[in-house]
């Protein structure tokens, strides 16, 4: 995969030295030339100092060729002019724009602009460990709309069913570890003592989980 990733701080720099370490073709942009530096003699992927939103400086970097584009400068307004270039004129297929205020977040999602907003995340994850600290978030999606969770399976849960832990459109159970071994349960599949259970739930259901795993009694 051919990216091109704008905004060398300590996002973009973490983001294109992870997607070079998976053999990415990756380009950096960025307009200072000490934030490019950090990236390290070892990087392997392209440098290109000018400013992200530029036409010539995304052609420089490959912009034309590129199957993903990921805005990450600390402006939210040179992430969104950006990544608006890159979609609608050079038709990047995969856009991300990294913003700060999450109402611009929501403006810019309507309009078919895909964008994470580290501000909204980090309050979401924050509210997720200070109210759910028996549970062990591993990964969120959207502005914390949706959480992976693993856990271990509880005393009330044993031998009952995934169906009896499944909720339509809310909470799912995509897989089970037993004795090390990780499985795609059926929704006839009975928990045993010492099954980890890793379930998807939306932010709005996660009261409704613990309830059924009666996490709330005594609280």
């Amino acid at each position: 995969m051919k990216v091109i990733i704008m905004g060398c701080g300590r996002v973009g720099e973490q983001v294109a030295s992870l997607m070079a370490q998976e053999n990415h073709e990756v380009a950096v942009i960025d307009y200072d030339a000490n934030a490019l530096a950090r990236l390290g003699e070892s990087f392997r992927g392209l440098k290109v100092k000018g400013v992200g939103f530029d036409k010539d400086v995304l052609i420089e970097a490959g912009i034309e060729q590129a199957d993903a584009f990921a805005a990450t400068s600390a402006s939210d307004n040179a992430n969104v002019v950006a990544a608006r270039i890159a979609r609608n004129i050079f038709h990047v297929p995969k856009v991300i724009a990294r913003l700060y205020d999450p109402r611009r977040a929501e403006i810019y999602q309507r309009l078919g602009l895909l964008t994470i907003s580290s501000t909204t995340w980090g309050a979401e994850r924050i509210r997720e460990l200070l109210t759910h600290s028996e549970l062990d978030p591993v990964l969120t999606y959207g502005s914390g709309d949706v959480s992976i969770l693993s856990v271990e399976t509880p005393p009330l849960l044993y031998g009952k069913m995934v169906k009896h832990l499944s909720i339509p459109g809310q909470i799912q159970v995509f897989a089970i570890t037993r004795q090390g071994q990780a499985f795609i349960p059926l929704l006839g599949t009975e928990f045993q003592r010492g099954d980890t259970i890793h379930l998807a739930i939306l932010a709005s259901s996660m009261e409704r989980f613990k309830d059924l795993l009666e996490l709330n009694t005594g609280g």
